[in-house]
């Protein structure tokens, strides 16, 4: 396991480093071994902002990153947050990677019907997810921009469209912090 613990605008002390350290530990018994976790420590200069200690963890898993981040107005506290988030995601990866390799049995309760002639006993199988709704529509060339109009005009989260530049499929999606990000198709 390597930890890289760095600072952005504060210097981290030895006991900082050793608490970042002791509650990355933590999460081996979670994650079987994670590869590689990087901390990252700041500070906002701005005395408007009363969460001004900023920490952000990011952890290799397994072909999977893991990534949070948490303010508070003291270093310590936003460890201890950023670290129970990553918990929870490293929980949730373990759970889908059980779920994944041992499917949960399906348990159906047999209810006593009156009998037809017409009717099979043994018809009650497991339900499984299934597709609901189809949609079909034209996807015609435009710009990433037009893109973004098309989708505040929908009012959705993403749009797919056809890209003019490059004449490949891409999808434009709104980010948690406001922006957009935009999603190419290769080759």
């Amino acid at each position: 396991m390597d930890v890289v613990i760095r600072g952005k605008n504060v210097k981290v002390s030895k006991s900082l480093r050793t608490a970042a350290e002791e509650h990355l530990a933590k999460l081996d018994r979670y994650a079987n071994g994670f590869a590689r976790a990087e901390v990252d420590f700041s500070e906002e200069r701005n005395p408007r902002i009363p969460d001004s200690q900023k920490c952000e963890v990011l952890v290799h898993v397994k072909g999977h990153l893991l990534k949070a981040h948490a303010s508070a107005p003291e270093p310590f506290a936003a460890l201890y947050a950023v670290c129970d988030k990553v918990e929870h995601q490293v929980k949730r990866l373990k759970d889908k990677r059980v779920a994944r390799t041992h499917p949960k049995r399906v348990r159906t309760q047999r209810v006593e019907l009156p009998a037809f002639d017409d009717e099979d006993e043994d018809s009650q199988e497991p339900r499984t997810a299934r597709i609901v709704k189809t949609k079909e529509f034209t996807i015609k060339p435009m710009t990433a921009e037009e893109a973004v109009l098309q989708m505040d005009l929908l009012g959705h989260d993403f749009f797919l469209f056809t890209s003019s530049e490059t004449g490949r499929a891409a999808v434009i999606y709104r980010r948690n912090d406001g922006n957009f990000g935009l999603i190419e198709t290769a080759g």
